[in-house]
Order: structure tokens, then C-alpha cells, then sequence
């Protein structure tokens, strides 16, 4: 195994180690945090990643994790200003190109403008559709999904990890069961693809009992009876089905 790979093998162990979340969340999760540090950091200053976030800027949820984070709100300002200034560039001429001209009549030759119109609006959700933490993020989760199955074909004590691990979302399951096709023959799959089902069935049927005995303690003939498990349980289903949340 390649050095740089050995290295990716931490935050992997350390998330399937934890068992609050869906170890995929968490690697999310911890990359996420990494990345708005990182550009609130020393990269405010440098050329090349200035040039990159002034181009493609941040989707709302990461926008909204820069302010929220309070680490360098002038550092902040900074970069939304140099951003905003390619944009409101960007904006001029697409809605430049977008409008009508009175040249070819009130509106222009219907199919024309009709076409320039929603060309241009393709172009604008292009630019709003664009994030550089988005983009970071997705090529490193895809790399931790490399060294997930790579440590399962690998390291039977990884194996044994998984298959009594935390679980996964729903959207991590599709993305495991994804790169089973990719990254495993027939064989490998067939028993990963097992273990994954075993260990899936069972927690979400222990979170639809646990959601189930949160409901009928509501009832008043219940209302002597212990919780069990299922104090916390809203929260956990809302993370089981959708990923991670910050819902306490």
C-alpha cells in the first residue's frame, strides 16, 4: 500500500472506530471542518486559491459554515469581495446577452429569445451551482471509499469492524453498494454486499422499534414504562435516514 494511502487509513479507522454517526458522515463531517479552516486560513493569501474561489465560490450550506465559524470574518470579507466582483462581472453580461433586442422587434423572433433566454439562465444556475469546498469535498470522499474497500479485502480486523460498526445512512449505503460494482470482482462483493445487508436490516429495524416505543409512550397506559432506547430516538432515525445532522 502507497504511502499516501496509509495515510488515508487514519480518518477512516478513526471514523468506523466512533459510534455516534455513520463513519461516511463523519469522515464528511471532519473534512467539512478542515476545509473551512483551510480557507479562512494562509490560503486567503495565496494567488491559486483566490482565483479558484473567486471563480467558483461556495454553495449555501458552506457559505453559511465560513460565517458561522467566526475564525476570520475580515479574511471573509476579503474573499467575498473579490468574489462578488467576478460575479456582479459574470452577471452584467449574462443578463446582457439574456435580454431582448429591439432590433428584431418588441421581443425578437420568438424561438430566439426563448433560447437565449434559457441559455443564459443555464449559465447563471451554472455559477450558482459551483462550490470549491463541494468539489474538494466529493474528490476526497471518493478516495476514503477507495481505502474503505481496500481495507476490507484487506484487513480482516477492519472486516470484523464493519460488520459490527455504527452503520450507514441511506445515502452511504447506495454509495458503498456503488462501489462494490468498482471496486470488488464477484466474489468480494457477494460477501461485502452480505455483510452490508446484515448490518443495515438490523439497525434500521432497531431504530423503527426505537421510534415506535418513543410514539407509544405518549400513550398513558405506557407512561410507568421505562424509555428503553428510544429517548434520542427522533434524532437518530432523521440521522439514519438523511445523514449527518446537527439536530441535539
Amino acid at each position: 500500500m502507497a504511502r499516501q494511502e496509509q495515510i488515508y487509513t487514519i480518518p477512516v479507522n478513526d471514523a468506523f472506530n466512533q459510534t455516534e454517526r455513520c463513519p461516511i458522515c463523519e469522515l464528511r463531517r471532519k473534512q467539512e471542518e478542515n476545509l473551512v479552516e483551510f480557507y479562512l486560513g494562509p490560503s486567503l493569501m495565496e494567488a491559486d486559491h483566490r482565483l479558484q474561489t473567486n471563480e467558483k465560490g461556495f454553495c449555501s450550506n458552506h457559505l453559511t459554515m465560513l460565517y458561522n465559524s467566526q475564525i476570520n470574518r475580515l479574511g471573509l470579507g476579503l474573499m467575498l469581495h473579490t468574489h462578488l466582483e467576478d460575479v456582479t462581472g459574470d452577471l452584467e453580461r449574462t443578463l446582457a446577452k439574456a435580454t431582448p433586442h429591439k432590433s428584431a422587434g418588441i421581443f425578437g423572433r420568438k424561438s430566439d429569445w426563448k433560447e437565449s433566454l434559457t441559455s443564459a439562465a443555464a449559465e447563471l444556475r451554472k455559477r450558482v451551482d459551483s462550490c470549491v469546498i463541494c468539489e474538494r469535498l466529493e474528490a476526497t470522499l471518493a478516495r476514503y471509499l477507495d481505502v474503505i474497500f481496500w481495507e476490507y479485502t484487506q484487513d480482516e480486523a477492519f472486516r470484523k469492524k464493519f460488520r459490527e460498526g455504527q452503520g450507514f445512512c441511506l445515502e452511504h449505503t447506495a454509495d458503498l453498494m456503488e462501489g462494490a460494482s468498482k471496486h470488488l470482482n464477484q466474489r468480494e462483493a457477494e460477501g461485502f454486499l452480505n455483510d452490508l445487508a446484515v448490518l443495515q436490516n438490523g439497525k434500521f429495524k432497531e431504530i423503527t422499534g426505537d421510534v415506535e416505543w418513543f410514539t407509544l409512550k405518549f400513550d398513558y397506559r405506557n407512561q410507568n414504562e421505562p424509555w428503553k432506547n428510544s429517548k434520542d430516538a427522533l434524532p437518530r432515525a432523521i440521522r439514519r435516514l438523511e445523514g449527518d445532522s446537527d439536530l441535539k
